[in-house]
């Protein structure tokens, strides 16, 4: 059931409980527990925060936790499937369910006693009607049974045809109303997508209790970013929620310039801005990000010989010394990075890079701290899926959590590390596939398989990383062929997940066009696939084109795949 009033139904019945909180491992998902965690502690709530990155942790978590627990909030998890069927809880237990996740499972929606959604009203849902999907089940009785004795002989059986015939037509009728169902029901969870930022949403609540901070802002500033570095929502979605922020930004962040009402240095304050399509170039030097951003790399072809040229001719053509670009930015000299922004739009145009610029917003704090939101995504990203210490994922988890907070910077500037060396592992990644010709067309898609022994395969058993990977890997690709068709294709990559049971990790994207609205129908064709070949699949990621696969079965399943969406 759709929540109409956040404060009323949701926050205001939870304020008094103890609550569970369990939250999914993307950013967008941790901003949106910032939120609700800073409201929490305003109000003295008590609550368990429980990390899970699929559903089998989403299951043990209830199961270790039902006996203690009445109300659960879920954060990026839980609206996409039947909760009620895989959780089988208890009649007196309440599930809040904030996740942007689409399409929402129907049983979610018309549940109005245990299911209750937090979604932005706004957003084009496209739900069935409630009696597309369901129908009360009618008794028939056979009246035939219970006619009276004194009718004639003939009467009885006029009743009788007439009775036979009055079933048969419900029958058919309830016959087309099933294939109907079908049908609607195909239509409306053929594609999966995702609607508004659940950071968003929980801002949304802080503001309507008038509890919202600059930092609460600055953290859905920071979910909505991450659905665009994922490339999770289209650019007109990504421009109207930034339209969305700025006036909150204007709000919290308005200053007058007098030297009285001046803030302290130390003031966080946000900013918007139009800042550099380039991947952390503050903290990195600028021809590292020029490499490492997919943007670029992508555009200026640098896999290849004649791509290395260009970035040469690309950096002559803005008049930038080598020296300067390959050292940190902040060490550049301060008169060429003050036109640094307007130098390089100029000169990207000419090659053909017209989007390099972007509207975002950058956090100031002290001297020495400003950060873009997309740095902060990057960052906490990496911290998340970090693979350099064998440490527990709910370690990861916290760590990345921590790294959100202002006073965590050291953790913040772990991340940032991590996230170069991230960048650098796909960039390095994408040019050895293009240059191995490692991406093949299988007819109605793309596919690209990472070997056992390549450089950084470990990172890539990640869902995150081998998402970007595969993103910027058809970016690439797409920049790189002369096939006109396979442009237009979507793309699945493999990577292996566990060597010693023989898993290999599957993701499939869709096509990288211009007009494309990031509807992806790969959650439903791995379902159809593995079902009609018995393939040993998992199916345990919260986005469901993400799947787990046993080696031995990888090719029958991309044959059934094939067949299917030819």
């Amino acid at each position: 059931m759709f929540i109409s009033d956040c404060r009323r139904e949701f926050y205001d019945v939870i304020v008094s409980q103890r609550v569970l909180l369990l939250v999914a491992s993307d950013v967008d998902a941790l901003c949106a527990c910032k939120i609700l965690q800073a409201l929490f502690q305003c109000d003295h709530v008590q609550y368990t925060l429980v990390p899970v990155s699929g559903w089998q942790e989403l299951e043990t978590a209830f199961l270790e936790h039902k006996d203690q627990f009445k109300y659960y909030v879920l954060i990026n998890c839980g609206a996409n499937v039947d909760l009620l069927e895989i959780l089988q809880p208890e009649e007196d237990t309440f599930f809040f369910v904030c996740d942007s996740h689409r399409p929402i499972n129907v049983v979610n929606v018309y549940n109005d006693t245990q299911i209750k959604l937090l979604v932005k009203q706004d957003d084009d849902l496209d739900v069935p009607a409630y009696d597309d999907i369901f129908r009360d089940e009618e008794d028939e009785e056979e009246d035939s049974e219970n006619e009276s004795d004194g009718s004639e002989p003939s009467e009885k059986r006029r009743r009788f045809e007439e009775d036979v015939i009055e079933r048969t037509m419900k029958r058919q009728q309830r016959r087309e109303w099933e294939a109907r169902r079908r049908e609607i029901l195909f239509d409306y969870e053929q594609y999966e997508y995702h609607g508004t930022s659940s950071a968003m949403v929980m801002f949304d609540l802080a503001w309507i209790m008038s509890k919202d901070l600059n930092d609460m802002l600055w953290w859905a500033i920071v979910g909505l970013t991450d659905q665009w570095v994922q490339d999770k929502i289209t650019q007109m979605k990504y421009v109207t929620d930034i339209g969305i922020l700025q006036r909150h930004v204007s709000r919290h962040n308005h200053r007058n310039e007098d030297e009285e009402n001046s803030l302290s240095i130390d003031c966080m304050r946000i900013a918007f801005e139009y800042d550099l399509r380039l991947a952390l170039y503050q903290h990195w030097s600028l021809y590292e990000s020029l490499c490492n951003t997919s943007y670029t790399s992508a555009s200026l072809k640098l896999w290849s010989v004649q791509g290395q040229k260009r970035l040469q001719e690309f950096l002559a053509d803005m008049g930038l010394p080598l020296k300067q670009v390959k050292q940190k930015f902040n060490s550049m000299d301060m008169s060429l990075k003050e036109n640094l922004r307007e130098m390089i739009e100029e000169s990207a145009n000419k090659f053909g890079m017209k989007d390099l610029r972007v509207q975002t917003f950058s956090i100031h704090f002290g001297f020495k701290n400003k950060f873009s939101a997309s740095d902060i995504v990057y960052a906490t990203a990496s911290l998340m899926e970090n693979i350099e210490k064998e440490e527990p994922e709910t370690t990861n988890f916290i760590k990345a959590l921590d790294s959100l907070s202002r006073g965590n910077l050291d953790k913040l500037h772990q991340g940032l590390d991590l996230a170069k060396k991230q960048l650098r592992a796909i960039q390095q990644t994408v040019a050895s596939c293009i240059c191995t010709n490692l991406v093949i067309s299988q007819g109605p898609f793309l596919y690209c398989s990472l070997m056992e022994g390549t450089p950084d395969v470990k990172l890539f058993s990640k869902p995150v990383s081998l998402c970007l990977l595969s993103k910027y890997l058809l970016k690439s690709f797409v920049c790189s062929t002369r096939s006109k068709r396979c442009k237009l294709l979507p793309l699945i990559m493999a990577a292996p997940m566990d060597v010693e049971q023989g898993t290999v990790i599957m993701v499939g994207i869709p096509p990288e066009t211009e007009s494309s609205d990031k509807k992806n129908f790969f959650g439903r064709a791995f379902e159809k696939a593995a079902d009609s070949t018995n393939s040993r699949t998992l199916h345990n990621h919260f986005d469901m084109s993400i799947i787990e696969l046993k080696t031995e079965d990888r090719s029958k399943f991309l044959d059934a795949l094939i067949s299917l969406l030819s």
